[in-house]
């Protein structure tokens, strides 16, 4: 049988997931209700200067019939006492040793202020730091948070504060509403962080009430900018921790990664990407602490089925496969092929190819249904049929032959030939 358990920075859990630095994890009943479950470490919610949180908070956005793709927060950090967080920490580690209890820390900008926090936090026992450099909102008006993140050497600054001081392993959190982590990413690494954990929330407008015309969610007639996160943030979370496994500086720290997990797969591809553990958050809110069985179970399952035995067997495999686009084999190419036998005459496939691809699948009308097949020589092999096929299996996509040699981009280039003539 596998052995799911993680090794972060000598922080040691039974398995790699993590609540993330939220509501879930904001005091010691939900800790502990998330500990019996079988959680293998929780960020508590961020500490610093105590803060008024408004009503509401959430909002959402919903697809297809399905509830909650995408979830936003106008929350800000912990609004609970210090030193009441404090106690509940201390005790949640005396009954759970074996868990990783991480703090997630977000101070004034100022050294003193720093330092006095990473003090009476370390006092409780806490196995690390995670400095929240990602708030999309109300404490960036203060120099906190995303104001941090968004700027490389204010951020290399506080990394620098903090490393001073912290005798114990810590996380800087990056935020994604910048172009790229990595010009912060290298910053923190550079100033002495031990890890790094990505993503933060987007700032995000979830909808508007066609009633009250105010954006969601509602606070006596307004709304700010909020976090989105969910499972709908999962593809951007993706992209740019593959970005920081990509490079050399920022590739030589741990990473925890963060954003859209739901599934025991969401898990396994962040990992793939470069990720020791995986912090969760809206599908616990959504689905409750025991989601977590389901993902200690199907990555357990899949690992035995893949013949790894420990996570880091596979961690960071999938990197290497990332690449530039001018750099992929212009010469590869499949086609689509649609089986019959699984086909339900849907139509899909024609439709989308007809109005919006390449003309590519013949329609045979027939009783009692019309029958589809693909146009071998018109094919190009988009896969865009085969994405909304409703039936699995039905198309897939065949390496049929090589296409003509084709002359590579960089050549136009070189030859002074502008890329759109071609």
């Amino acid at each position: 049988m596998a052995d799911i358990s993680a090794n972060f920075l000598g922080i040691k859990s039974p398995n790699p997931f993590w609540l993330a630095s939220a509501p879930p994890t904001d005091k010691l009943t939900n800790v502990l209700r998330a500990f019996e479950a079988g959680w293998g470490g929780v960020v508590w919610k961020t500490l610093g200067s105590q803060v008024k949180n408004v009503s509401s908070r959430y909002s959402a956005v919903n697809y297809g019939g399905h509830k909650v793709m995408g979830f936003n927060n106008i929350e800000l950090i912990s609004d609970r006492p210090l030193e009441l967080n404090l106690r509940e920490i201390r005790e949640a580690i005396r009954l759970f040793p074996d868990r990783a209890m991480i703090v997630s820390l977000m101070a004034d900008n100022d050294r003193e202020s720093w330092h006095e926090l990473i003090k009476k936090v370390e006092d409780t026992g806490a196995h690390g730091f995670e400095l929240n450099f990602g708030c999309p909102h109300g404490m960036t008006e203060r120099g906190m948070g995303a104001s941090v993140g968004q700027d490389p050497e204010i951020a290399r600054m506080v990394v620098e504060w903090v490393m001073e001081k912290a005798t114990i392993p810590v996380i800087t959190k990056l935020t994604p509403n910048v172009h790229s982590v990595v010009p912060t990413g290298k910053a923190c690494v550079e100033a002495g962080t031990n890890a790094l954990s990505l993503i933060n929330t987007i700032q995000s407008v979830t909808g508007i009430d066609l009633d009250t015309f105010v954006p969601n969610p509602y606070v006596a007639g307004h709304s700010v900018f909020g976090g989105y996160c969910g499972p709908a943030v999962k593809p951007i979370a993706l992209k740019f921790l593959a970005t920081i496994s990509q490079n050399p500086v920022t590739r030589t720290v741990p990473i925890s990664g963060i954003g859209g997990i739901s599934t025991w797969k969401d898990a396994v591809e962040f990992m793939l990407l470069g990720a020791t553990t995986v912090q969760v958050c809206t599908a616990a809110m959504t689905h409750g602490f025991r989601i977590v069985e389901d993902l200690c179970e199907g990555l357990s399952n899949w690992m035995d089925e893949k013949g790894f035995g420990t996570i880091e067997d596979f961690i960071g495999k999938s990197v290497p496969t990332l690449t530039r686009w001018e750099e992929l084999d212009i010469n590869y190419h499949h086609i689509a092929s649609i089986d019959p036998d699984k086909c339900i005459h849907c139509g899909l496939c024609y439709i989308t190819c007809e109005d919006t691809s390449h003309q590519a699948i013949n329609l045979e009308y027939g009783k009692p249904f019309n029958n589809y097949s693909v146009k071998k020589d018109d094919c190009v092999g988009c896969n865009l049929c085969q994405l909304v096929c409703p039936v699995d299996g039905c198309i897939t996509m065949k390496v049929e032959r090589k296409a003509p040699e084709y002359v590579n981009w960089t050549d136009f280039q070189r030859l002074g030939m502008p890329l759109n003539d071609h």
